[in-house]
């Protein structure tokens, strides 16, 4: 496939469906996730899962444990790139970029967890590099948190801040209908 546009799934491990992980908004995004794998995998079009290895030993991505490991759904195929990490960013010490470079990449749709960290990390760089990005804010979900002044902010809120900070300068945000027809 020429100039393919590449799904890149973001730390869809068992950790983040525990309850440790934190109160969440989106319900419904690892349905509209498995969706937009099954249509990529049916177009034979590239797909990359990111995986993050914690180094922290109390974290739920802590290697070795249950937690770091894939979501049953989102089990990669033998043919999918897997990108493992230790930071936020998927391009941060990995070969993301260069594999991308290699597959002569058009585009890439960027899914998965959380909204306002490791998402936001990898759009940021993905624009920076040059990549013309897209996220599906139905297929990504955020956890609520404190703002710096100490508020307490929605999962909902957190979500739609980060989307905000990446539509337009890094990235476009767009519906589900609009990920499968890149495809047609």
């Amino acid at each position: 496939m020429p100039n393919p546009i590449v799904l890149i799934i973001i730390d869809m491990q068992q950790g983040m469906s525990w309850p440790q992980a934190g109160v969440r908004n989106n319900p419904n995004a690892e349905h509209h996730i498995a969706e937009l794998l099954a249509h990529w995998r049916a177009n034979h079009a590239p797909i990359v899962h990111v995986r993050h290895l914690s180094t922290e030993p109390g974290s739920l991505f802590w290697p070795e444990q249950d937690g770091v490991l894939f979501q049953d759904a989102f089990q990669p195929l033998l043919d999918e790139k897997v990108i493992e990490k230790s930071v936020p960013d998927a391009f941060t010490h990995t070969n993301l970029e260069a594999w991308l470079q290699e597959q002569d990449v058009q585009a890439l749709v960027v899914v998965g967890v959380s909204t306002n960290n490791s998402v936001e990390s990898t759009v940021r760089s993905a624009g920076n590099l040059g990549f013309k990005t897209y996220v599906v804010g139905s297929a990504c979900f955020a956890f609520e948190k404190d703002d710096f002044f100490g508020q307490s902010r929605s999962a909902d809120e957190v979500h739609a801040m980060s989307l905000a900070n990446l539509h337009g300068e890094y990235a476009t945000v767009i519906s589900q209908d609009e990920a499968f027809a890149l495809l047609l």
